[in-house]
């Protein structure tokens, strides 16, 4: 497992290195000029000095390598800076956002909070909540109890997130007045009082990506379920006279849950992204909602290092569900 490890890791750079040119090169031929939206009165020969400062005047291979060299060294020796009080980066030439004239990396690490407080706190319960319905649905095979979740469940999946959260809006905030429409990004946790408003104010967010996500993994889980149920091991073990529990808890889950890991893995770099559609809808500044106001208004840099924080998500995340398969089945060997 060490060496299929480390092997992934190996595999993952070029990977990752190919995948950085591919996004840099598609939005530097986007179409747009960051001095776009400055006035008209500027002398043409301030514009190209403003371009020179941004760096646009350098080859595109030049402004490739720097930008490569300022995410993965620069930034993590800025990170260093904060943790441990050093200067290792003083005098470094930082990724700067054309819309908020400041480094990338700090405005990403200023919202994160609030995508993992509301996307983040939302996949976690959707993934506690999946997987004990997906198990009792398959066990309980054609009950009632599975006909409700199956229908909870395609609701959940097949009605867009952007019409359940403007329904639950309408319903609970404009009607009852029980929940707040707006997420107030300035609330600080600092007493029971705030942590009541906090809990408020992320209630309808976390319920609409909650229900999305748990309605995809919950039908996964069944069927992975349904699956293994009907396999000799599991006839093999009741004619040994395990009780149901055991048979179910023991073995069957296990097999059950390799196919429903890369599902819930694969889904965690979505957190990071934030559901930019429900940030939208219910106003939380977090890193979806940046990731939009930062096409809308051109920003290059910022476009291009969230998208390749989300690639590098997602190459992570694959390596994580491929080393559960072999801690989940001792059969899978990769060595």
């Amino acid at each position: 497992m060490l060496t299929f490890t480390i092997r992934r890791l190996v595999l993952a750079i070029p990977t990752l290195l190919f995948i950085a040119l591919v996004i840099f090169l598609l939005l530097d031929m986007a179409p747009g000029d960051p001095m776009a939206d400055q006035p008209l009165t500027i002398p043409p020969e301030v514009r190209e000095e403003m371009r020179r400062a941004l760096g646009l005047d350098q080859p595109v291979y030049v402004r490739f390598g720097l930008w490569l060299y300022q995410f993965f060294v620069v930034e993590p020796l800025v990170v260093i800076d904060h943790l441990f009080g050093t200067a290792y980066s003083a005098g470094q030439a930082r990724v700067i956002s054309w819309q908020f004239k400041s480094p990338v990396m700090d405005i990403i690490v200023q919202r994160l909070p609030q995508t993992l407080w509301v996307v983040g706190s939302a996949y976690m319960l959707g993934v506690l909540i999946a997987i004990p319905i997906g198990i009792v649905s398959a066990v309980r095979q054609y009950s009632v109890f599975d006909q409700i979740g199956t229908f909870i469940s395609m609701v959940g999946f097949s009605v867009p997130t952007f019409f359940t959260g403007v329904l639950l809006i309408v319903i609970f905030s404009v009607n009852l007045g029980w929940f707040p429409s707006i997420y107030d990004t300035q609330l600080r946790v600092t007493d029971w009082s705030s942590f009541g408003q906090q809990v408020r104010q992320m209630a309808l967010p976390v319920f609409v990506l909650a229900l999305f996500n748990a309605a995809q993994i919950s039908r996964y889980m069944r069927a992975s379920m349904l699956d293994n149920m009907t396999q000799d091991y599991v006839r093999t073990a009741r004619a040994k006279g395990m009780d149901e529990r055991t048979v179910v808890l023991r073995h069957v889950l296990r097999n059950s849950m390799i196919p429903v890991v890369t599902v819930i893995a694969l889904g965690v770099p979505s957190v990071f992204g934030g559901a930019i559609i429900t940030e939208q809808v219910f106003k939380v500044n977090g890193l979806g909602a940046l990731l939009i106001t930062a096409i809308n208004a051109n920003d290059l840099p910022m476009v291009q290092t969230l998208t390749f924080i989300f690639a590098v998500l997602i190459v992570l995340f694959n390596l994580v569900a491929d080393v559960l398969y072999g801690i989940l089945d001792p059969r899978i060997r990769y060595d």
